[in-house]
C-alpha cells in the first residue's frame, strides 16, 4: 500500500445500514494492512483548529525561561511542558529535535477519577490556551470514541465495548513543536522512527510533507492529510489488546532539506489512552493455532509506565 486511506466518519454515523457497514470494513481493514487512515467528517471544525494552533504558537515562542516553569520535575512528561531534546524513541538515546506541551483531563465532574492523573497545568500568560486546548481535548475524544465503536465492531465485540474504559480515561493532546534546525543534527530526527503506546492516535497538523509511515513491506510512504482530515493511527495498546490483528505501525517525522531548516513545524497528536486499570490482555477471537497469543496479560497502567521509562521520561 502505497497511499495512506481515507474514510469519512458521517458514513459511520449515518442512518445507512450499508455505509455504516462499509465504514466498518473500510477502517478495519486499513488499521490491519497500513495501520493508518485519514479521517474526513470528525468533531474537529477548521476555526477551533486554527485557534489552537494560534495558542501554542504562542506559547512556544515564550521565553525559555517561562516555558522551562511549565515542566513539571519526576511527571514523565505527563503534564504541562517538555523541553527540546528531552524525549527519545525507544532503543535510541538521541532526543528527538522537538519540545511539546500536554494537556490532560479536565475531571471536575468526576472526583473519583482526579487522583489517578497529574493535574493540568495553567499557562498565566496566555488567557485562553488551557480553555482552548480543553475544547479541542473534548471534541478529540469524542471522534476517537466512535472511532473506537467502528472497531470494536469489526472485532466483533458490542460497539460500546471501549466507552466504559476510554470516557475520562488517561488521554493526552500533545502540542509539538519542530523548531528550526541550526546546525547539522548528526543522528537526531524530529521524531524517530516509533510506535505509539495508547489505543489509536488522532493527529492534526499532517498537512505538509514530514510524516512517514513503514508500511508492511517495509517501505516508507508519506502521510500527507488534507486540510479537513486527521490522521488515525492504531497504537501498541490495541496491537496488545487484538493480538497483532491490527498492529501498530512505526512511523517517524524526517528532517526537511537543508535549503527548509529554517522552517518550524507544530503537529497536534491527541493519545487516546484508556483509564489505567483495562486490562490489555489478548481477546480470545484473536488467539487461534495460526495466530498464537503474542502478549503477555497486562493493565494499560502498567504498560504505560514500562513505556515511559524507556523513552527516557521516567526513571525505572
Amino acid at each position: 500500500m502505497q497511499k495512506i486511506p481515507q474514510a469519512d466518519l458521517t458514513d459511520f454515523l449515518s442512518d445507512n445500514h450499508t455505509r455504516k457497514k462499509d465504514f466498518v470494513q473500510k477502517i478495519g481493514s486499513s488499521f490491519e494492512e497500513i495501520g493508518f487512515l485519514a479521517l474526513k467528517g470528525h468533531f474537529l471544525d477548521r476555526v477551533l483548529q486554527e485557534s489552537l494552533y494560534k495558542e501554542i504558537k504562542a506559547f512556544f515562542a515564550l521565553p525559555e525561561t517561562t516555558k522551562n516553569k511549565y515542566e513539571v520535575q519526576g511527571g514523565g512528561g505527563q503534564r504541562g511542558y517538555t523541553g527540546f531534546g528531552k524525549e527519545h524513541a525507544e532503543g535510541r538515546t538521541v532526543g528527538d529535535l522537538k519540545e511539546f506541551w500536554h494537556f490532560g483531563q479536565d475531571l471536575d465532574s468526576d472526583p473519583k477519577l482526579k487522583y489517578l492523573y497529574p493535574e493540568n497545568i495553567n499557562v498565566a500568560e496566555l488567557n485562553t490556551f488551557n480553555s482552548v486546548g480543553n475544547t479541542v481535548f473534548k471534541r478529540l475524544e469524542k471522534t476517537a470514541q466512535v472511532v473506537l465503536q467502528a472497531i470494536a465492531l469489526y472485532l466483533n465485540l458490542e460497539a460500546t465495548y471501549f466507552d466504559r474504559f476510554i470516557l475520562e480515561g488517561n488521554s493526552i493532546l500533545r502540542a509539538i513543536h519542530y523548531p528550526p534546525i541550526t546546525k547539522p543534527p548528526k543522528e537526531a530526527e524530529r521524531a524517530a522512527a516509533h510506535g505509539d503506546i495508547n489505543l489509536i492516535t488522532l493527529l492534526m497538523g499532517a498537512q505538509g510533507s514530514g510524516l512517514q509511515v513503514l508500511n508492511r513491506n517495509n517501505e516508507w510512504i508519506d502521510a500527507i492529510a488534507e486540510t479537513d482530515e486527521l490522521i488515525i493511527n492504531v497504537g501498541d495498546m490495541l496491537s496488545r489488546l487484538t493480538n497483532n490483528k491490527l498492529p501498530s505501525t512505526i512511523h517517524r517525522v524526517i528532517n526537511p532539506p537543508e535549503k527548509n531548516w529554517g522552517k518550524a513545524r507544530y503537529s497536534l497528536p491527541f493519545f487516546m489512552h484508556p483509564v489505567p486499570h483495562m486490562p490489555l490482555n489478548c481477546l480470545p477471537q484473536t488467539i487461534n493455532e495460526e495466530h498464537p497469543k503474542k502478549y503477555n496479560d497486562i493493565t494499560a497502567g502498567n504498560f504505560l509506565h514500562q513505556r515511559l521509562v524507556a523513552l527516557g521520561l521516567l526513571e525505572s
